[in-house]
């Protein structure tokens, strides 16, 4: 038998046909790879343009808007030749000459030239926040004048801090932050002398005003007077209400539907009086706009700085501008009251009782009222006029 008949046709067959198969599963292995390294280059290609495109749109976003350097971001920058509109505000009000005479100074400040300027000198050596200095780059500042004007735009006139920037150039922001150390540096600096107690002297001085319209030992204060009224002495002093104060020997009251010419003047002269009260805040309201308009800040703190910085200047005004020889002319110099405090815990409460039993005494109320009457009464037909 021939074992070989076809044999090495048939083996090589086999062998090819086996390095044909394997090479078949090793191509399509590798077109495999490639069409997933492919797919994988897509989705890549695909993030990549996907990036691209979202940086160029953030890109030509940030292009097409105004940036500007600065410490702060974002923070805006305008010039807005702040120096020259410091000359201007001198030229008008501040100058040797200046263009706005004094009554156009006082009207648009409430206040006279010297008056003013003895505020901004004191406050501004209080605070250095108001002395002019230079930024980073050489250039001056906003002045301590500009500063204490707009704040007294902002007082008088009621308006909003952004309106102070058209002729004082001067941010909101910074306006408001003036306004609030200008009224801080008030209070600190002015509040001792302008809101303290009444002294001797000043009790004096009531007491004389107060004799002159009609209503000796009238003072609205609280300190003790001594006076004689139709040949009767008192030793309190009394306040002028309305109907709705209770009938207490240190309260008169106005009568409500007098008759008979006596009560009528009584009730005229009494009303005139008490009205002083009211019409003073209604002259600050006036003076000050920002007392009478809505409250434009949150901080009661800056509130209450507001309101005090305004009576302080109220009654620095009323000293700079009334005739302080004309109010009264034969005042002296008043001693300060001795008054000796009882030691014992027992007789200080007796004492007490004593003295409010007197204060709401009804019948002394009536007397005093009744006395006025006939004093006033006796005034008026007595007068040459």
């Amino acid at each position: 038998m021939n074992f070989n008949v076809g044999g090495p046709s048939h083996l090589q067959y086999s062998i090819s046909s086996s390095s044909s198969d394997s090479e078949n599963d090793d191509e399509v292995r590798f077109l495999n790879h490639l069409q997933e390294f492919d797919t994988q280059a897509e989705v890549i290609t695909r993030m990549c343009d996907n990036n691209n495109r979202l940086w160029a749109h953030y890109i030509a976003h940030q292009n097409n808007q105004v940036t500007h350097g600065g410490s702060i971001p974002g923070h805006i920058v305008i010039n807005r030749d702040r120096e020259n509109a410091d000359r201007n505000l001198f030229t008008d009000y501040f100058a040797e000459n200046p263009r706005y005479p004094d009554s156009m100074f006082r009207r648009r400040f409430r206040m006279g030239r010297s008056l003013f300027l003895r505020i901004f000198n004191a406050v501004a050596e209080h605070d250095n926040y108001f002395m002019q200095r230079r930024d980073g780059l050489g250039r001056l500042g906003l002045s301590g004048l500009q500063k204490m004007t707009a704040v007294f735009r902002m007082l008088a006139y009621g308006m909003a801090a952004d309106a102070t920037d058209e002729y004082i150039k001067i941010g909101e922001s910074t306006a408001i932050q003036s306004l609030k150390k200008i009224c801080r540096a008030v209070v600190e600096v002015f509040a001792e002398q302008y809101l303290r107690s009444p002294n001797a002297n000043d009790v004096a001085r009531l007491l004389h005003i107060g004799k002159r319209r009609g209503f000796p030992g009238m003072l609205g204060i609280a300190p003790p007077a001594h006076y004689v009224i139709q040949g009767k002495e008192y030793n309190m002093g009394y306040y002028l209400a309305d109907g709705i104060y209770p009938k207490w020997s240190t309260l008169v009251q106005s009568i409500h539907d007098p008759r008979g010419p006596k009560k009528k003047l009584f009730a005229m002269k009494q009303e005139g009086c008490r009205k002083d009260v009211e019409r003073a805040f209604g002259v600050l309201q006036s003076r000050f706009a920002i007392v009478a308009g809505p409250a434009r800040f949150w901080n009661k703190n800056v509130l209450h700085d507001i309101m005090t910085a305004c009576i302080i200047m109220h009654n620095m005004i009323i000293e700079d501008e009334r005739d302080v020889d004309a109010a009264i002319e034969d005042w002296m110099e008043a001693p300060t009251p001795e008054v000796e405090i009882a030691v014992d815990e027992n007789t200080r409460f007796q004492e007490f009782l004593a003295r409010h039993r007197q204060i709401k005494d009804r019948e002394a109320h009536i007397a005093l009222r009744n006395t006025l009457i006939d004093h006033l009464w006796e005034e008026y037909t007595n007068s040459e006029n």
